[in-house]
């Protein structure tokens, strides 16, 4: 799973592709140091911050959440990204891990 629990809320691991034709979300995908990551396409350029700008307002709305609960923690520059997600870490793991079965089932 790409989220893990954090002190404070959750850690998400994200592989991003800028200037994308769609924003979207992919779902999770394998990473090569064997963890898995949450893949994730936006529109925005990777110049002066859009980039992560769009992928946390991607993030945010499909999660229903505000945008200020989540902080970029590493990856400002690069495709690799972890960002933290405020909030009652067992809560939030429980949401998400809700949201990530119903996305793989969806048709």
């Amino acid at each position: 799973m790409p989220f893990s629990a954090a002190a404070g809320g959750i850690r998400v691991r994200l592989r991003v592709q800028p200037k994308a034709r769609r924003d979207r979300i992919d779902g999770p995908a394998p990473e090569p140091d064997g963890g898995v990551a949450l893949k994730v396409a936006v529109t925005a350029a990777p110049e002066d911050g859009r980039a992560n700008a769009a992928v946390i307002a991607l993030l945010a709305d499909a999660w229903k959440l505000p945008k200020s609960r989540f902080t970029l923690l590493s990856g400002a520059t690069g495709r690799h990204k972890t960002i933290h997600l405020q909030g009652d870490p067992q809560r939030l793991m429980q949401t998400l891990g809700d949201w990530l079965r119903n996305t793989e089932t969806a048709p």
